[in-house]
């Protein structure tokens, strides 16, 4: 999936986690992540991201992301989002 521009999923909030995705110039995936639990739980984070961005036929990003405590499926739900965003598709078919 080629993704087009800058797009924004999540919020600030407990619980949540406030992703930004962008189409990456140097070609690959570039993660930048904040988190209060980044020590304890940070590969897993990444590891959601990454595992999401597969299934997506993600090559090529930037994400920054700002973990406020969130599940996975609450990362996946935000990933998906953005990055559905960026490619500016409003239709997609759910697995």
């Amino acid at each position: 999936m080629e993704l087009k521009v800058k797009a924004v999923a999540g919020t600030l909030e407990s619980s949540d986690i406030h992703i930004i995705v962008e189409p990456n110039n140097n070609a690959g995936i570039e993660i930048n992540l904040e988190s209060a639990v980044l020590a304890q739980f940070g590969d897993s984070i990444k590891e959601v991201i990454s595992e999401t961005l597969k299934e997506l036929g993600v090559e090529s990003v930037k994400i920054t992301a700002n973990d406020k405590g969130a599940i996975d499926p609450v990362i996946k739900s935000r990933l998906q989002t953005a990055v559905l965003r960026s490619a500016q598709i409003t239709k997609f078919q759910w697995k």
